[in-house]
């Protein structure tokens, strides 16, 4: 699956000081909006729910995993990117949820969501694979990573 990201060019290395969860969510959406797969309003719609839900989409230390309904109007396609942080964002100072980095997912239809968390889950599940990936600063240590893990 990293090789997924990389080879739909939907890996990206954020050069921004974000400290703000909202506005690491519209970062991490950034690669699916310039590739027309969402628009503005399914960013707004994960903000929304992160607000009504808590920080749900925060899944493992380290970790967030950005989306909302399968049924929004603002997804074209079906896709998941990766975008790494600077530094990480807080979410929840009280349960200490953070995370540096962001599985984006967009789904036209509910099977393809459950699809995509389910591939997503297994990657995560990978040993090693969330340190390394935090450790990653650029491209080139992210086709590192890849290699390393043949994924």
């Amino acid at each position: 699956m990293l090789k997924y990201f990389y080879d739909n060019d939907l890996v990206k290395y954020s050069d921004k000081e974000i400290t703000d969860w909202k506005e690491a969510i519209q970062e991490s959406c950034d690669l699916l909006q310039h590739k027309n797969i969402i628009n503005e309003t399914y960013v707004e719609e994960i903000i929304s729910c992160v607000e009504e839900h808590g920080p749900y989409i925060v899944i493992v230390p380290q970790v967030a995993m950005p989306h909302s309904s399968e049924k929004s109007e603002g997804v074209f396609g079906t896709a998941i990117s990766f975008t790494k942080l600077k530094q990480p964002v807080t979410f929840d100072d009280e349960e200490q949820k953070e995370a540096i980095l962001f599985f984006t997912l967009a789904a036209k239809n509910p099977e393809e969501h459950m699809t995509n968390i389910q591939n997503l889950s297994e990657l995560l599940m990978t040993e090693g694979l969330i340190e390394d990936l935090v450790d990653t600063e650029n491209i080139e240590d992210y086709k590192r990573v890849m290699t390393k893990y043949d994924l």
